[in-house]
């Protein structure tokens, strides 16, 4: 068995990502530069890795998973489809004046995020910017996840709320 990274013909990997041994990147996936996604990871169809994003090892990102730039998500975690990470605190496609449009490139308002060891987010949440989800944390699908999420608490709603504790 090769330990090279599988990747669809239908993906596209920019120059400058490094994808771990044995990962599975899916049809249509796009990864932007400098994008680190570590060992026996899986990538699902129609997924958007941002530029500089880290994943570690060990994490399945199932189909049409959107990662922007700033998250970043340790070993063991599972993201289902249609999961949507924010970044911007501040969103907005023009200046006050509508004149020319904002950049997109990190400014000030763009917030870093962290999913930690073995979290679960479920299918079709929104995680806002500058947030920390907890190790082992559970997100019930559909949540919309504004605030951090504590270890080990399984949160669900919109907004997300505590609705009990669960174990790795």
């Amino acid at each position: 068995m090769s330990d090279a990274p599988r990747i669809h013909p239908t993906a596209i990997v920019e120059p400058g990502v490094q994808l771990g041994a044995r990962t599975s990147v899916w049809d249509s996936v796009h990864i932007r530069r400098g994008a680190r996604i570590g060992r026996d990871c899986i990538v699902g169809e129609k997924t958007y890795i941002a530029y500089d994003v880290v994943i570690g090892d060990l994490c399945k990102l199932n189909a049409n998973v959107y990662v922007c730039a700033g998250v970043t998500i340790e070993a063991g975690v599972m993201v289902a489809a249609h999961t949507v990470f924010t970044n911007d605190l501040l969103p907005r496609a023009t200046d006050p004046d509508v004149q020319a449009l904002q950049t997109s490139a990190p400014t000030a308002a763009t917030l870093a995020t962290f999913v930690r060891r073995g979290a679960t987010i479920g299918a079709n949440c929104t995680i806002g910017p500058g947030l920390e989800l907890g190790r082992f944390c559970m997100v019930g699908m559909g949540s919309v996840v504004t605030q951090d999420v504590p270890e080990h608490a399984l949160v669900v709603g919109n907004p997300a709320r505590l609705a009990g504790i669960v174990c790795a």
